[in-house]
């Protein structure tokens, strides 16, 4: 029987073809990770890092020392096969306190970058939403602490609290909030005025709940990249406060109380000097370059966000 090709019906103009009805989606979280992988630098600063905390965390089993030990038999000893990176004038394992510092150094880091991201955001989230007599003094006291010497109360008070570490993760972060919560109020103001805060206001949804649950997860790219480069700045901070002898004390140990000890003996013991500083150099770059990574995986304007979205 012939077939009659006049008859056959075209295919409809606005279906979908097969390929585009078969192609997967890409989750929100899948196309974040794909735009970031697609950074070597940032791949590489997640490698770096996680390096970094497995030896802080692991590194002490490898050695017989701790950063208190003294071997007076062996005081400034360069690198050997008993002490890997050598000891300082105490006698003090320098690998040892390596490891103990680096721990020390991250955990203030990463402590003050997040209780100084939510403190931000809360504070700078509430200002935009509350508005009026409560945005204007929140942003009064904003501007006085950011005018503020802060570096100067920092070393005055670290110093007379006897550079407890936790006393120095609390002062931290009530003098390096204010510049991301401005940040943040900036943002919030705008989404104050959206539709879904709006019906939430309109179904009765309490204050604190619509910041918390409506306008900072709204922030959260902001947020998170905020989180990764507090860590770089706060590790900076740490670092001088100590080198200066106004942060961590003895018998503690960070890596900046190690630059501050290895900085008279540059020359004559530069093992001193050079182990603590290359920690320092891979913590921060590392972050850095993840940090870089996470704005332009968050961001879409940006040349590694365009790129990445494209299948």
């Amino acid at each position: 029987m012939a077939t009659d090709i006049g008859t056959e019906t075209p295919p409809a103009a606005n279906a979908p073809s097969a390929t585009a009805k078969d192609a997967p989606r890409l989750g929100l979280g899948r196309l974040y990770l794909r735009r970031f992988l697609r950074n070597r630098l940032a791949v590489a600063g997640v490698v770096i890092f996680v390096l970094l905390v497995l030896f802080s965390v692991f590194g002490g089993l490898f050695t017989p020392y701790t950063h208190s030990d003294a071997d007076f038999a062996a005081l400034t000893r360069p690198p050997s096969g008993t002490h890997w990176f050598g000891t300082n004038q105490g006698g003090n394992d320098v690998y040892a306190s390596a490891v103990h510092g680096l721990r020390r150094s991250l955990a203030i880091a990463v402590s003050v970058s997040v209780l100084t991201v939510v403190v931000a955001a809360v504070i700078g989230s509430s200002a935009a939403y509350f508005g009026g007599r409560v945005e204007k003094a929140v942003l009064a006291v904003i501007h006085f602490l950011l005018v503020v010497p802060s570096f100067l109360i920092l070393a005055l008070v670290s110093h007379r609290l006897a550079g407890d570490w936790r006393v120095l993760v609390v002062v931290l972060t009530a003098f390096g909030w204010m510049s991301t919560a401005r940040v943040i109020w900036s943002l919030a103001t705008s989404l104050r005025e959206r539709d879904y805060v709006k019906a939430a206001e309109f179904m009765g949804i309490g204050a604190p709940r619509i910041i918390l649950r409506h306008i900072i997860p709204n922030l959260g790219s902001l947020l998170i990249v905020n989180l990764t480069l507090g860590v770089v700045a706060t590790v900076l901070g740490e670092t001088a406060l100590s080198f200066l002898g106004f942060g961590v004390q003895t018998p503690d140990v960070s890596l900046g109380t190690m630059l501050a000890d290895g900085a008279g003996t540059v020359t004559s013991a530069p093992w001193l000097f050079a182990f603590p500083a290359g920690l320092v150099v891979l913590l921060t770059v590392s972050m850095t370059f993840v940090g870089d990574g996470l704005r332009d995986a968050l961001d879409p304007t940006s040349v590694t966000g365009a790129a990445g979205g494209r299948r």
